[in-house]
């Protein structure tokens, strides 16, 4: 009876150190979050951006597994309340970015990779990321549209883009909507990038 007490003893330590120790890496990882969701997305957004750049696409093979990833990690470290930030910031970004694909100005790659950065860093740095992508992209829209000659036409459609909506609805004038092919598109994904990247040095 001794051993077999000793056994059951021995057993609920062994479980209970293992318990312990998996909350002392919990809460190790809580701690450190912010650089262990960095450098994930500090990843993706450098393959999104070359891929972007190179084919004006931002695949769904490099975008889905990385929102999933923030979905579990934010679980996985602050349980429910990690899980509903993350859901949170999934479907601002989701929102601002797909309103914006509907009226034509951005592409769908560019809707799913900040929903997905947003399950990442949550819907409160999400909303700084969002003003800084802004400043990104509009700076970088005025140094293609300066080089490439046409800043009095981006200036144009850009005004039609945004105050032409009550006449036209969302729907966007063909010259304007990224899906036409003879419409100029700017990769958005480094303006994604900046905005991002800038919300983690914030903090």
């Amino acid at each position: 009876m001794r051993e077999l007490r000793c056994v059951h003893f021995g057993g609920r330590f062994a479980l209970t150190a293992v318990i312990r120790t998996g909350e002392h890496w919990r809460t190790c990882f809580a701690a450190h979050a912010a650089p262990v969701c960095r450098w994930p997305t500090l990843a993706v957004l450098i393959v999104a951006t070359v891929t972007d750049i190179r084919s004006r696409r931002i695949p769904n093979w490099l975008v889905f597994p990385f929102l999933l990833g923030g979905l579990v990690v934010s679980t996985w470290v602050e349980g429910w309340h990690g899980l509903g930030q993350s859901l949170i910031g999934m479907l601002l970004g989701g929102l601002v970015y797909g309103i914006l694909a509907m009226m034509g100005g951005l592409g769908m790659g560019d809707v799913k990779l900040c929903a997905a950065i947003g399950a990442w860093i949550w819907w409160q740095q999400l909303v700084f990321a969002l003003v800084m992508i802004a400043v990104a992209g509009g700076i970088m829209a005025l140094a293609w549209a300066t080089f490439g000659g046409f800043l009095g036409e981006m200036f144009s459609g850009a005004g039609d883009l945004l105050f032409g909506w009550r006449k036209r609805g969302l729907h966007t004038p063909a010259d304007l909507n990224l899906s036409n092919p003879k419409a100029r598109k700017m990769p958005y994904a480094p303006a994604i990038a900046i905005g991002t990247l800038i919300s983690f040095f914030s903090r």
